[in-house]
């Protein structure tokens, strides 16, 4: 990164805290599935070795590359698969072709004031440049106790939750925040023209000796990505995630992007709690673009017709990454053992049903992952077939089926 700041930085390179090998407390279970399993399966490391193949096809460096196919492939070894290797050559192939992204380019810090830092991305893939970013923002938690690194020009960086764990690899509370840039997805509640994104949060918590925290989420019911995985799929999608203009539910997924229905807010209607979604995605845009002066979505700039339709593309993108160090306020030890006291005691909690036990969020993804590690990462046949025509095209050998041992979590 260079600098116009009077301190200048570069990203942390301490040495990761062994979490992928640690122990987790309580029986191993079946993982439970996740929408979209397929029988194919292939080799996570083989599967990661293709992805980056083909992003240093398209100019990224080696070291970006690995980074970035790791940051992707983390929504299929998770179960978030409408974030993971689909999106290769439905979003971040055309991002590079059309020099919306500079797979090269060297983001910039603007200001630097130890614990708080404006990072300019420059258009770099945001796969690999928000856990740049995250890395910086745990420097500096190391220092001063919290690290914030607020970012503009960045473009689209997958899952939140990848950039929030590398937080949990050194003991620290990871928090990560994006808008869409001045991409309109969304309406306000009670509003007939699209303003926001879906405005994705995830935050990372230690959970001592069992698997992390992890909450990442859209403030809409659902993403953009599982809703076109269900058109391209022809299944329906469940009431409550898209409504028409007269606020009536839709099923038919390929509604959406014909403009005949709209993504809603978490919470659904406004009786049922529509205002704390649509709150929570102005919360988002208020971290990841107002502080960083990143493109927003609501601008006097771009008309507000009542006819506006939903989409355009998600330039400058603003992100919010926050890393705090328990560590730093009291004993880190003290810190896991409650940490693992907290969460064992969820995990503990009757259940309802003795067939599914209280989980928390992070706990079905580390399984997930752990499980796919070993046996092999699932690919939809249709997905299978696109990757296999972008290795020939790409002159890159696609993993054959099979998935040797290899232990790990997602943090």
């Amino acid at each position: 990164m260079t600098s116009t700041a009077s301190t200048t930085s570069t990203t942390s390179k301490t040495t990761r805290a062994a979490t992928d090998e640690s122990p987790r407390s309580g029986p191993r279970v079946v993982p439970p599935r996740a929408p979209g399993d397929a029988d194919v399966r292939v080799p996570y490391r083989d599967l990661l070795a293709f992805v980056a193949g083909v992003l240093v096809g398209r100019g990224l460096p080696e070291n970006r590359s690995e980074a970035a196919a790791e940051a992707l492939c983390h929504g299929d070894l998770t179960g978030f698969t409408s974030h993971g290797v689909t999106n290769l050559t439905r979003l971040y192939l055309p991002l590079l072709d059309s020099g919306r992204c500079d797979p090269r380019a060297e983001p910039r810090i603007v200001a630097d004031h130890g614990a708080s830092v404006l990072l300019d991305a420059r258009r770099a893939l945001g796969l690999w440049a928000a856990g740049e970013a995250m890395e910086l923002a745990v420097e500096r938690a190391h220092r001063y106790g919290v690290g914030m690194v607020s970012v503009r020009g960045a473009t689209h960086f997958g899952c939140a939750g990848h950039h929030a764990l590398r937080a949990v690899r050194h003991h620290m509370v990871g928090l990560v925040t994006a808008n869409c840039g001045r991409q309109r997805i969304v309406r306000p509640v009670g509003g007939r023209s699209p303003l926001l994104g879906t405005n994705p949060l995830a935050l990372a918590a230690p959970a001592g000796d069992r698997p992390p925290f992890v909450l990442d989420m859209a403030t809409t019911v659902a993403p953009t990505g599982k809703v076109r995985a269900a058109a391209r799929a022809g299944q329906r999608v469940p009431e409550g995630w898209l409504h028409d203009n007269d606020g009536a539910p839709v099923t038919d997924p390929a509604a959406f992007d014909r403009g005949e229905a709209h993504l809603s807010w978490l919470g659904g209607t406004p009786d049922t709690g529509a205002y704390k979604g649509f709150g929570l995605g102005l919360l988002v845009e208020v971290l990841s673009a107002l502080v960083p002066g990143a493109g927003l979505g609501p601008s006097a700039a771009v008309p507000q017709a009542a006819e506006a339709k939903a989409g355009g593309p998600d330039d400058d993108i603003g992100c919010f990454l926050l890393a705090v160090a328990p560590g730093r306020l009291r004993s880190e030890t003290e810190f896991l053992t409650d940490a693992a006291g907290l969460f064992g005691a969820l995990l503990d909690c009757p259940p309802v049903r003795a067939d599914e036990p209280v989980r928390y969020p992070g706990w079905p993804e580390d399984a997930r992952c752990r499980d796919r590690r070993a046996n092999g990462v699932p690919l939809g046949a249709a997905l299978h077939r696109e990757l296999l025509d972008l290795a020939r095209q790409s002159g890159l050998p696609f993993p054959a089926p099979g998935g040797p041992a290899e232990a790990g979590s997602p943090a």
